[in-house]
């Protein structure tokens, strides 16, 4: 699976089925200061989601709250139908999660884990097909203690989904994962996205949101800052473009949205040769998320300096 073959898409529209995730007014407080700010969000069945922040933000704060797992202080939410805070054992068999904290025996080899944890589900996938599609077939007879720290999270994944959840949450599932092991991940999601399921995911890899997400979510101060797809994100933003060249030696910049304009004196001044080191840039998803999360200043920002 590459980005420029995305998966195919299974989202629902608000027509046909009312959202899988649904948040209104969410807060959360810690020591009187509110670490998720009255966030709204709405994931739409069988759509990937992607929540984008930095430490902090609230991501793992806003997760726990949609698991049940924790409380909140002010706003109402939805998962399939049922707030978490009251959810019955049913409901939390109809949700899978992949948090950032250990869960397996640590005494027990992977495939012991996975039997183990089987027990707990009316049709578990297949130990032996877990073990495949996260990478963890070499080391079935391990023990779970003797794992490296990408093992363990490849683990994680496979517990997760083992019950063949409707709701998958996963909280930076790929942290401490090679490349290879990214990958086969990024398989396992499209699949279970195949499969009908709803995914909302943390990361801190933009290049896994891209990949995956069929819409992000970018949050900071606890507040949800943008949402749109991953080549749509911070629209506004995305209309200014850089055009860059060299004059006497020195390199010259102009931030613009009518790029054409700036390109037209330019060679208007170079008749009778080409502008020389001449690039036309827009943002790209990181710049974004960096100007959105306040991490770099704006072109406005700087115009003030």
């Amino acid at each position: 699976m590459t980005a420029t073959q995305p998966a195919p898409s299974r989202i629902g529209t608000a027509t046909e089925d009312p959202p899988a995730v649904r948040v209104r007014g969410l807060v959360k407080r810690y020591g009187g200061k509110a670490v998720v700010d009255g966030l709204d969000l709405d994931v739409r069945p069988g759509e990937c989601f992607a929540l984008l922040g930095p430490n902090g933000a609230g991501k793992t704060t806003t997760i726990e709250i949609l698991e049940g797992v924790r409380r909140r202080d002010e706003g109402t939410v939805s998962v399939l139908g049922v707030d978490p805070a009251a959810g019955s054992r049913g409901w939390r068999a109809r949700i899978g999660v992949v948090s950032q904290a250990e869960s397996a025996g640590q005494a027990l080899t992977v495939r012991e884990a996975l039997d183990h944890f089987a027990r707990y589900h009316t049709a578990p996938r297949p130990t032996g097909e877990l073990l495949a599609v996260t990478g963890l077939e070499e080391k079935a007879g391990t023990r779970v203690s003797a794992l490296s720290g990408g093992q363990r999270r490849r683990l994680a994944v496979a517990l997760g989904v083992q019950g063949r959840p409707e709701v998958v949450f996963l909280d930076e599932p790929t942290t401490g994962m090679d490349p290879v092991a990214r990958r086969q991940f990024w398989e396992l999601v499209c699949g279970l996205r195949a499969g009908g399921a709803t995914v909302l995911l943390t990361t801190h890899y933009l290049d896994e949101a891209a990949e995956l997400a069929d819409r992000v979510g970018v949050i900071a101060d606890g507040r949800l800052v943008d949402v749109a797809p991953p080549a749509e994100l911070g629209a506004d933003l995305r209309r200014r473009a850089t055009v860059s060249w060299l004059e006497a030696g020195a390199r010259r910049e102009v931030g613009t949205e009518n790029p054409s304009a700036v390109l037209r004196d330019l060679l208007a001044a170079h008749t009778r040769d080409e502008v020389p080191g001449l690039t036309v840039t827009r943002p790209g998803l990181e710049d974004v998320y960096l100007q959105l999360v306040g991490a770099v200043p704006t072109r406005a920002e700087e115009s003030l300096r």
